[in-house]
């Protein structure tokens, strides 16, 4: 498989049997999405076969695998928002009755039929835009059952789930293996897929590197597979950075109900971690924060110096940049190339009388394309088809374009592989040497440990606990982030 010239995968076999769930793992880049849309016709291959049922198919779009029995499950849900859960399930299959009209009162039975057979507890007639990620997810699954699909590809399914979600989630992955479905986990949580996997199929570089059972395997082997090398330790010990400069203060800040009386300081080459559980506040904080939303009430201070940010043009020439937890959506313009991408938030000083210098915009992002070593053909390559891990990298170099004193980071590693994310945290320390003060909100309580120096916990929109460098622990986090600590200290 070739895109624009460069092989992206490399005489890859891979064989799905009825009633198995088979892990496709690999670093971002390795090729496991983009094989799991050559299976389900997303893609069209350059080269080799792909047989169903022993018979070579040609699938020129996924209309035809669907035909066949093959669906695909993204991680980000194809649905339509304004519809309600029985139309996005029969989509251009709506049964109809006399008349030609549609049967709605059938296809709101045949939907509830379906989602109960998954277990789903949904309302035919609710409107999607109302469900979370995880009952879309299981919208798209009941319309690929719909059309009595036998092979299912979950790309990354679980990326933006909860814990209780992916409980759930794997609860109907083994009854539909059960079943005699044939699935394949893409992912790249290896937690996960050691426990809901029958065989892991390892890729690097566009490359099949193994094959492995989780019973005879472990961890640390898949690792090295996927990466080739023995990653760098994740022990992080923190520098002293008591005497220097608060370089963020926030004081009292709240909004409504959302959250309320929020009070810390980072310092001047600090890496401060905001742990919590889903629903906390901590996205919240930092929207107010940059001036995405409005506080209530409350002062932020910028090196020392109160700050009215009102907008997110305000907080950037306050000092202030934020790289949001929705790369995709909130952090990149997809289609265009990474050296727009990269000089978007600067982009007025590289013009001159309403025209772009491009000969600037290209020397700027190339240079902190290398600095940030992002793995690209060249800065006019779309961003869209870099991987997660690089693309992440180019919402880093366009925030650090703008020279911030403080740099907020929400969820900097959701979606990349092992690899990648210790990469991020290598170049998180490296920013955090050049004296920039970081403040990260988390999800991944290993990642919180790994590159923090003070850990900050949020609970139902409150500060709970400031954990001091060296005294936090997942458990005592935990027990912080789930009301067993009372109040802040």
């Amino acid at each position: 498989m070739a895109f624009a010239g460069v092989e992206v995968l490399k005489g890859i076999d891979l064989d799905l049997f009825p009633g198995e769930v088979h892990g496709i793992i690999g670093e971002n880049g390795a090729g496991k999405s983009t094989m799991g849309k050559l299976i389900a016709g997303v893609y069209r291959p350059t080269g080799g076969t792909i047989s169903i049922n022993g018979e070579p198919k040609t699938l020129a779009n996924p209309r035809a695998a669907m035909a066949l029995g093959v669906a695909l499950i993204h991680q980000e849900p194809l649905t339509f928002p304004d519809l309600d859960v029985a139309e996005n399930i029969f989509i251009g299959r709506q049964p109809v009755g006399a008349g030609r009209r549609v049967d709605w009162k059938g296809m709101q039975a045949k939907a509830a039929e379906l989602l109960n057979s998954l277990g789903v507890h949904l309302d035919p007639r609710a409107k999607v835009r109302g469900l979370s990620v995880a009952d879309q997810q299981m919208v798209e699954l009941a319309a690929a059952l719909s059309q009595n699909a036998k092979v299912l590809i979950l790309d990354e399914t679980t990326a933006s789930l909860t814990p209780k979600e992916v409980e759930e989630l794997f609860v109907i992955v083994r009854r539909l293996r059960d079943q005699g479905c044939a699935i394949a986990f893409v992912s790249h949580r290896l937690n996960e897929v050691f426990e809901i996997c029958n065989r892991i199929t390892v890729l690097r570089d566009g490359e099949k590197v193994g094959e492995r059972i989780p019973s005879e395997s472990d961890v640390q082997e898949i690792v090295r597979m996927m990466v080739g090398r023995e990653l760098a330790s994740e022990k992080f010990q923190p520098a002293n950075h008591s005497a220097e400069r608060f370089m963020l203060e926030v004081e009292g800040l709240s909004q409504g109900t959302t959250f309320s009386d929020i009070t810390f300081g980072v310092r001047k080459g600090e890496i401060v971690g905001l742990a919590g559980l889903v629903g906390a506040g901590r996205t919240d904080v930092a929207r107010a924060i940059f001036g995405i939303t409005q506080p209530t009430a409350g002062t932020v201070k910028v090196d020392g110096a109160v700050v009215e940010v009102k907008n997110p043009k305000s907080a950037m020439a306050s000092g202030l940049a934020l790289v949001p937890e929705d790369r995709q959506h909130h952090g990149l313009l997809m289609p265009v190339s990474i050296a727009e991408n990269a000089c978007l938030a600067i982009l007025r000083s590289l013009s001159k009388a309403g025209w772009v210098n491009k000969k600037q915009i290209n020397s700027r992002s190339a240079e902190y394309a290398s600095r940030l070593q992002v793995a690209m053909r060249d800065v006019s390559q779309p961003v869209r088809d870099l991987s997660g891990g690089n693309q992440q990298k180019v919402v880093l170099a366009k925030w650090l374009m703008t020279q911030p004193k403080v740099l907020i980071l929400d969820e900097p590693t959701r979606g990349i592989d092992v690899g990648a994310k210790a990469e991020v945290h290598r170049l998180m320390r490296e920013l955090a040497d050049s004296g920039l003060a970081i403040l990260m909100i988390s999800s991944d309580l290993q990642e919180v440990l790994a590159v923090s120096e003070r850990v900050m916990v949020m609970r139902e929109g409150k500060l709970l606990k400031i954990f001091e460098p060296g005294t936090a622990t997942q458990e005592n986090i935990m027990l912080a982030a789930t009301g067993q600590v009372a109040h802040a200290g």
